[in-house]
């Protein structure tokens, strides 16, 4: 279950909203109870943003906006499905190496998504979009100027924004699925302590890997 209450049909009056549970489930269907899209995933992200109906048409309002973006598909992905990949997040991983595939890309240069930087199957301008999205995941924005230089030989500072833009929102919405455990990424913790067997009471394990010194 979501961290979040699902927002039944019968309780949504928004029109938008109902538009996407009619388009995604279907009419007949109450996508709260009786889970599960096209693609395999449960669906709740859905049924959790109904919550704050203008949280959900800006959400929608960003996959519009990709989608009609001018920057290659194929290169917008690679941004979306690492950012996936950097940030943990099964769920986006998962659905962006599915766009790949549906854009036809090769599935040597999906596969290494999450090993890119020992990959050779990648154009210097896929390196360098990879590169430049662990800097806006992983370092919070620090880009070297040799990555961002190999950006600007290949692309508009148009097409650079675009990337920009929309490797954040993904980054966003991966951060956001883990922390409402949303689709994918409704998991627990795998950080737990592992208890240490019966009787090993409150022993100085610091003592114990010195040697005893």
């Amino acid at each position: 279950m979501p961290r979040l209450r699902e927002v039944p049909r019968a309780e949504v009056t928004d029109e938008r909203i109902l538009f996407f549970y009619d388009r995604l489930f279907a009419p007949d269907r109450d996508p709260a109870v009786d889970h599960g899209t096209a693609t395999g995933t449960p669906g709740d992200w859905w049924t959790v943003f109904a919550q704050d109906p203008d949280v959900f048409r800006h959400a929608v309002r960003g996959f519009a906006l990709y989608r009609g973006a001018s920057l290659d598909p194929a290169l917008r992905e690679l941004g979306q499905c690492r950012a996936g990949w950097a940030r943990g997040s099964q769920f986006v991983f998962s659905q962006h190496c599915k766009q790949m595939r549906a854009l036809k890309m090769p599935e040597e240069k999906i596969e290494a998504i999450p090993h890119w930087q020992t990959a050779d199957c990648y154009t210097p301008l896929e390196r360098a979009l990879l590169a430049y999205t662990d800097g806006l995941v992983l370092d919070g924005g620090r880009v070297p100027d040799a990555v961002f230089d190999i950006l600007r030989e290949h692309l508009s500072d148009k097409e650079i924004l675009q990337f920009t833009y929309i490797t954040c929102m993904y980054d966003m919405h991966a951060v956001m699925s883990k922390a409402l455990r949303v689709e994918y990424d409704n998991r627990e913790e795998p950080i737990v302590e592992v208890a240490a067997p019966e009787g090993y009471g409150d022993r100085d394990i610091s003592d114990d890997l010195a040697g005893g010194r």
